[in-house]
């Protein structure tokens, strides 16, 4: 293992209730109605793919990035008032890779201004060598562009990288990538994560070492 590449949310941060309640304020604003669990279906998609075939709201290119834009707005407004709660284990894990030289980098569905929002509340930045969203690929996740992506601004190949994912859209890409995967169980049941390589509760008290250990699997 010679790099790692983290999902966002879910798996640094936890800022799903802002994001769901983002959606629903949408919603209110252009009478259009949610569909019962369209945000776990959701979980580690781009809004590209969640507007037109989760929700059924638009399908035309330009109303759907509109749509999107506007879901984002909302959603860092809410992060502004309410603030991002950075999960158990994750700066923890990302200052003990620094310590060890290993480079860390976010792989994430995430739009680019989001990312740059919590950084600038949390300084979390400061511990990734390479940032790739969801507008830096075409096709976002359960393909594995933007995991192969982060790689290669690691400039590393892909099978010496390890992923820590929790849904399972990015499990399946990081699977497609050639990569190992630890899934963490903040969005889905233990039980369900059997496809990655391994899977935690959480990270707290997982370290460079047990990374080490998966990765060797």
């Amino acid at each position: 293992m010679k790099g790692v590449i983290f999902d966002w949310d879910g798996v640094v941060i936890d800022s799903s209730a802002q994001h769901e309640r983002s959606w629903e304020i949408l919603a209110q604003e252009i009478s259009k109605p949610l569909s019962e669990g369209h945000f776990k279906l959701g979980f580690g998609k781009k809004n590209q793919v969640i507007i037109p075939e989760i929700l059924q709201w638009a399908s035309d290119a330009e109303e759907v990035q509109q749509l999107a834009d506007r879901k984002e707005e909302i959603y860092r407004q809410l992060v502004k008032e309410s603030g991002v709660h950075i999960l158990p284990g994750a700066r923890e894990l990302l200052a003990a890779l620094r310590e060890e030289g290993i480079p860390a980098a976010v792989g994430s569905s995430t739009p680019r201004g989001n990312l740059n929002a919590i950084f600038a509340a949390t300084g979390l930045d400061e511990y990734f060598q390479a940032v790739v969203c969801g507008d830096d690929v075409t096709n976002g996740k359960p393909a594995p562009d933007v995991f192969l992506l982060a790689a290669e601004k690691l400039e590393l190949p892909a099978c010496d990288c390890l992923v820590i994912e929790d849904a399972h859209a990015g499990i399946e890409a990081a699977l497609r990538a050639g990569m190992c995967v630890l899934a963490v169980a903040t969005t889905n049941p233990l039980a369900d994560l059997h496809m990655a390589t391994d899977a935690v509760e959480s990270l707290a008290g997982v370290t460079p070492a047990r990374l080490a250990a998966i990765f060797s699997k």
